[in-house]
């Protein structure tokens, strides 16, 4: 597998063999992200962490058979009852980042009692994961942050869904130690903008499926009001500088909500990736853009790490 970057493609989350990566080459510019989103979709399906080009054939496969969109499995996204449609008939999904803050009287508990309350805690979280209402990821930032220790990241057609969830939750015994640290908020959205370079990547912003990449940057992000009253066409014109520089990290996906009326910030952006060092270099180039002044806050950022929620509640204590 390389891990060399590749800015002629568009970002990939999952692991590509060279073989893979040369197959995806051969196909026109134009359809490249869509075959990214389609063989990443199947291959987390399958709970598949490579890409090769036996998935790429086995994922083109499954989508001729259905016909349509691949159909994601129960907590994986894609098939929700139900689902809230706008005006022009698009459906669109509720983004939710939660963090808790871990009260330390919790961790001066005899272990067998903090043993429990992690059980239930985790059932609650997988039962709903698998209900096919809520994507469930979850992530650590112990260590990381010093206000945050734990972020479930859940995507639905449903805000009832992720509210009930909170609530089920919160009911647990560890509920009572978990303090709701920050909360951001967000839904998806098609873009103002043009992306000159990736024609296809408005449609794919109406539908966030999380990767498997290891890290996931979390933030708030806020624009002045002079933005919204500089004229479409300067936008676009900086907002081209801002594709083009995003382009070259093709390492880093992107993943953005709004957040107009329903939440305290304009925008949550989320950047997923494998290579953190991409990402740092990747917003200290944006910083040198024309749209950067017109940023008002993009804090606090939250550097979170991957982890089952086993995993992360293990690292609570």
């Amino acid at each position: 597998m390389s891990d060399a970057p590749t800015p002629d493609l568009p970002p990939l989350t999952l692991a590509w063999t060279d073989e893979a990566i040369e197959s995806l080459r051969r196909a026109p510019g134009m359809v490249r992200r869509s075959i990214v989103r389609t063989v990443e979709a199947y291959a987390m399906l399958q709970g598949i962490n490579e890409v090769t080009p036996t998935v790429m054939v086995d994922a083109k496969d499954a989508r001729e058979k259905a016909g349509t969109e691949p159909v994601h499995g129960s907590g994986q996204g894609g098939q929700f009852p139900n689902p809230e449609n706008d005006a022009g008939g698009q459906t669109r999904q509720f983004v939710s980042f939660f963090f808790f803050k871990i009260d330390p009287a919790w961790r001066r508990l005899p272990e067998a009692i903090r043993a429990e309350h992690k059980a239930a805690f985790s059932e609650v979280f997988k039962r709903h994961a698998g209900g096919g209402q809520i994507i469930c990821r979850s992530y650590s930032t112990v260590g990381v942050r010093s206000d945050v220790d734990l972020m479930l990241w859940r995507v639905s057609y449903s805000l009832d869904a992720i509210q009930d969830m909170t609530a089920e939750l919160l009911k647990t015994p560890i509920g009572g130690y978990l303090q709701p640290a920050a909360h951001e908020l967000g839904m998806t959205k098609r873009s103002l903008y043009e992306d000159k370079l990736n024609p296809n990547h408005e449609e794919a912003r109406l539908k966030i499926v999380p990767g498997r990449a290891r890290y996931i940057f979390v933030y708030p992000f806020v624009k002045t009001r002079d933005w919204y009253l500089t004229t479409i066409e300067e936008r676009q014109a900086m907002m081209d500088e801002h594709i083009t520089v995003g382009s070259k990290y093709s390492r880093v996906k992107l993943n953005t909500t709004y957040s107009f009326g329903i939440d305290d910030q304009d925008f949550v952006v989320a950047f997923e990736s494998n290579y953190p060092s991409d990402f740092l270099d990747l917003v200290q180039e944006l910083r040198e853009t024309k749209a950067s002044k017109h940023t008002v806050r993009d804090t606090p950022t939250y550097t979170c790490i991957a982890r089952p929620i086993d995993e992360a509640l293990n690292l609570l204590g």
